[in-house]
């Protein structure tokens, strides 16, 4: 594995017009090729910040960030032919089917036609939507919504894939179907880098994870060895509200 780190995030500060406090300030993280990064925190911390910027989706104040060897400044359209982004909203037009949603999408990419069908083939099918391709999306369950919006973001074979709660809101079944897809993505070789909410998820699926709070990392490391560090949290979710605490956030 190369040992220069895929994503290098140096003093990465944001400060927002009007915003009392900074949403990052200073915040330094490394992540390497190959991992399934969990970025996990309670609402307000700084994670769809931190996401947004490696996104390509705003600009930082101040600091520096390097994906895969290509500074953020100045080489933003070589970032953004690499990564693939499944946003937490459903970003797709529910008046168009599967397909010409995806076909929208695949266009945006360059992929068409054959190239197109081909992307298309094996996913649908693994994440069930073959027979439903061609209708409305309006006519489609939350689960099936989310599972297209995560084909979307997969088109064009992205390195380095973000996702923002792709879980939230559905069913069990397809759960279980989009987290084992992304870990047969991830042993092929995409890195992935995950936000959630939810803590014993994130400790089955992530190989290593870090903790944001008021626009800082507090922890980060391997699940399990961050558990064995806290010799009162018996998982995740017990690191997670020692290290942020009980109280309720907007």
């Amino acid at each position: 594995m190369n040992s220069t780190p895929l994503i290098d995030i140096n003093e990465l500060t944001k400060v927002y017009k009007n915003a009392t406090e900074p949403a990052l300030k200073g915040l330094n993280l490394k992540i390497n090729e190959g991992e399934i990064f969990g970025l996990l925190g309670p609402n307000g911390a700084g994670k769809t910040t931190t996401i947004s910027i490696l996104c390509c989706q705003i600009k930082p104040t101040n600091g520096k960030v390097s994906i895969d060897n290509h500074h953020l400044e100045s080489e933003q359209e070589k970032i953004k032919k690499i990564i693939g982004v499944v946003p937490q909203d459903i970003a797709l037009y529910p008046q168009l089917t599967a397909f010409e949603n995806l076909r929208f999408f695949g266009n945006m990419y360059g992929i068409e036609g054959n190239d197109l069908e081909k992307s298309l083939d094996e996913i649908i099918t693994v994440f069930g939507l073959k027979k439903y391709l061609h209708q409305k999306l309006s006519s489609f369950s939350g689960g099936m919504k989310r599972r297209v919006n995560l084909v979307a973001g997969l088109l064009h074979s992205p390195k380095i894939l973000f996702l923002d709660e792709p879980t939230v809101g559905i069913d069990v079944q397809s759960k279980n179907v989009i987290l084992e897809y992304l870990k047969e993505l991830n042993k092929k070789g995409v890195s992935i880098i995950y936000t959630s909410h939810h803590m014993e998820e994130a400790e089955q699926f992530c190989s290593k994870i870090a903790i944001i709070d008021k626009g800082q990392i507090i922890a980060k490391g391997i699940p399990g060895e961050l558990i064995s560090q806290y010799s009162s949290c018996n998982n995740l979710e017990d690191i997670f509200l020692h290290l942020t605490g009980r109280e309720l956030r907007d």
